[in-house]
């Protein structure tokens, strides 16, 4: 099998195009993996790079390429030739000039005739929300089973990734071709019939690219859109259940002009039931009438194969090989089609319209606090004004007393910063192109590893606001820093892991994996906490602006929209209103087993949440200091944090519209993994909140002399 990867590629639609498409092969975006650079920029360096860099590829190409920039070549020249001798000197400080590729996105060449292995994922099914092994139920099995090995996001993921049957020759069709004979034992039939009643489908992989199968919208639209996997059967509507037990495959291959190998850019398969006729069996030489080397299937064109004790399945395949004008590079887009664009961008309008609002609102407040109160701290025009304005002042000697319970809120608040930090750091990695998709199970890999070194800010985060709060017992809040979320967490996972078990899914976690998730927690995580810890506590404490009054001022009666938990449960909805679109695509990939890929889209969206939540904390604070209300910690972190009861109450009713999940224990498995999802939503928007209202609170009473 040839293999062939140029590192840099670069495509224009004609001589005249103002911008070059760039191909960096190493950086794996889903609809286009190239940058766009202006002609002026590429002028400079690029002709040096294809003069001093050998590519894979003709002299002729080369020039080509060149050709693109000679318009504007001798007017930088000069320019041109000093980056150019920077260019030089680091290329030649590299060992090689070897791109570097991630797994699982490398370009493969395959030459007419090479060798093609299907490879088996789990079942799958949207009903259960139970993966399975493939080799659960009993398909044709080869002579010798091989794992690929997983990552640890593929594992948590449930998948299972194995060899199969199903071998093919590349640009080599084949008519039908048989597999093997099953023997149906009620057991057997048992399997198959549950599999079928709860719509698991098959999943398959051909050169890293998942099996599509097409069906038609149901609008009636002739564009084919497509779903993962095939159904493993089908029931009729005499109520018998048939087997898919034929599959026609349709590999799509792009042809290099230069050469004959070609790269995959389409799996597709057609299932189909279909009950074979034979005479006499023979394992190494099976003949079957009904499926002949020049023959191939159409789907509803024969009996089908009904699922039966004492039934002898024949399974079988055949596999059309077909040129495509798509590219390697956008290979992904059919798994990837949607046409909601828009609702995104209605999304992403919504919640600025939101921000707009509380921008307003803050701007107001600053304004009046910070130019009319403080500039006219002394030319008061009116004892009504004074009432109003000065309200906040009145509590400087106690604003800034340590909250009840405040070693609780350092620990929440360190956690917030490193669940903050990871999601951050994800999101870049995602934005450019690391995470894909075809990157399988790297999203949630990059997570849990994310977590764990995000630890060391955590710890220092807890311990800064620690000692502020003139705490002394820094290793206790330390080690409940370390450990309270993810024990929480890790809690619920392992009684639902257990379920799983119970149940004899794949997705459950096997035990060296989880062994392997508790010394990341313990082996690296929580020393990372500790030195974070031990560094902060280092530092000089923050100084209060204010000094802080030995007696605590008493606290008026609150009028009924500012009781804490009206004004709490109020300040939730607006982060969560804008952020509650995207969620929804985010349940539907998680869900109903879709891709998800817009995290362009998705980073705007978590933009727009941190300014909402900074925001509405900010104005909820001013509105309970001016009401001379001084207990703002704990209100600060909650009030933004209250978007997670939204995000749970949304996600049941997701459940109970969008889902047709029927089994009490995928239910539990559901709402189970929502509460993960919502508690780590609540410390991630509480923290954000809480930051906010503290600098707030700060720059307000810094900005005010006080007697």
């Amino acid at each position: 099998m040839g293999e062939s990867t140029p590192p840099l590629r670069l495509e224009s639609d004609s001589i005249g195009a103002s911008e070059i498409k760039l191909h960096f092969l190493f950086c794996p975006r889903l609809h286009s993996d190239f940058f766009l650079l202006p002609r002026s920029l590429s002028s400079r360096w690029l002709p040096f790079l294809f003069n001093k860099v050998v590519f894979s590829g003709s002299a002729t190409r080369s020039r080509s390429l060149l050709q693109l920039f000679a318009p504007s070549l001798a007017m930088e020249k000069v320019r041109g030739e000093f980056l150019a001798s920077l260019l030089l000197a680091f290329l030649l400080l590299l060992p090689s000039c070897r791109a570097f590729y991630l797994p699982g996105v490398t370009p493969r060449d395959f030459h007419k005739g090479a060798d093609l292995q299907v490879k088996v994922n789990k079942l799958s099914s949207t009903k259960t929300q139970l993966p399975y092994d493939y080799y659960f139920l009993d398909y044709c099995k080869p002579s010798n089973i091989i794992n690929s090995a997983e990552n640890l996001g593929e594992v948590l993921r449930g998948d299972r990734i194995e060899n199969s049957v199903y071998t093919f020759k590349m640009r080599v069709d084949e008519g039908c071709k048989v597999v093997c004979r099953v023997n149906f034992s009620s057991e057997i039939a048992k399997n198959f019939k549950e599999k079928i009643d709860d719509d698991y489908s098959v999943n398959m992989i051909l050169d890293n690219l998942p099996l599509a199968v097409p069906r038609q919208r149901r609008d009636g639209s002739q564009i084919h859109s497509y779903e993962n996997g095939f159904r493993v059967g089908y029931k009729g509507r005499d109520n018998k259940y048939y087997l898919s037990n034929h599959l026609s495959f349709r590999v799509m291959y792009h042809k290099d002009a230069e050469s004959d190998d070609a790269r995959i850019v389409g799996f597709e398969a057609t299932p189909s039931s279909v009950k074979h006729d034979y005479t006499d069996w023979d394992d190494k030489n099976p003949k079957v009438s009904s499926c002949t080397s020049d023959s191939k299937i159409s789907p509803g064109s024969n009996v089908p194969q009904e699922v039966a004790e004492d039934a002898h399945v024949v399974f079988s395949y055949d596999v059309t090989f077909q040129s495509s004008d798509i590219k390697w590079a956008s290979r992904w887009d059919t798994y990837l089609l949607m046409n909601d664009d828009q609702i995104h961008w209605f999304s992403i309008i919504n919640s600025l319209m939101i921000v707009l609002f509380l921008s307003g609102m803050v701007a107001m407040i600053m304004l009046r606090t910070l130019y009319r109160d403080i500039a006219n701290y002394n030319q008061l025009e009116s004892q009504d004004e004074a009432q109003e304005e000065t309200g906040w002042k009145l509590v400087h000697g106690d604003v800034f007393r340590p909250p009840l319970n405040s070693g609780l809120l350092c620990v929440y608040v360190g956690t917030g910063v490193q669940f903050f930090g990871m999601t951050l750091v994800t999101m870049i990695f995602a934005l450019l192109g690391f995470l894909s998709p075809s990157n399988r199970g790297g999203l949630m890999t990059a997570m849990v590893l994310l977590w764990v070194f995000m630890g060391i800010f955590a710890g220092y985060a807890s311990a800064r606001l620690y000692k502020m709060f003139k705490g002394s017992e820094w290793k206790r809040i330390t080690l409940k820093t370390a450990s309270m979320f993810p024990g929480i967490v890790f809690a619920i996972f392992f009684v639902l892991n257990a379920l799983i078990w119970g149940e004899k899914s794949s997705g459950a976690v096997p035990f060296g994996t989880m062994f392997a998730l508790v010394f990341l927690w313990f082996g690296i995580s929580v020393p990372l906490v500790f030195v974070g810890s031990y560094i902060g506590y280092k530092r000089p404490a923050l100084e209060d602006p204010v000094k802080t009054n030995k007696i605590p001022r008493q606290i008026p009666e609150q009028a009924w929209y500012l009781q804490p938990a009206f004004s709490i449960l109020i300040g939730g909805i607006l982060p969560f209103g804008a952020v509650f679109i995207e969620l929804f695509f985010i349940l539907t990939s998680i869900w109903l087993n879709q891709f998800y890929y817009i995290f362009g889209f998705l980073f705007l969206v978590f933009l727009i949440l941190i300014i909402t939540c900074a925001e509405i904390t900010i104005v909820l604070c001013y509105f309970q200091l001016c009401s001379e209300d001084y207990h703002w910690w704990w209100r600060a972190y909650l009030t933004a944090g209250s978007s997670a009861v939204y995000l749970f109450a949304y996600s049941a009713f997701y459940f109970v519209t969008k889902l047709e999940i029927t089994k009490f224990v995928s239910g539990i498995l559901y709402f189970g993994y929502m509460l993960i999802a919502s508690y780590a939503f609540f410390v991630l928007t509480g923290t954000m909140g809480f930051y906010a209202c503290f600098w707030f609170v700060r720059k307000i009473y810094s900005s005010v002399k006080i007697d």
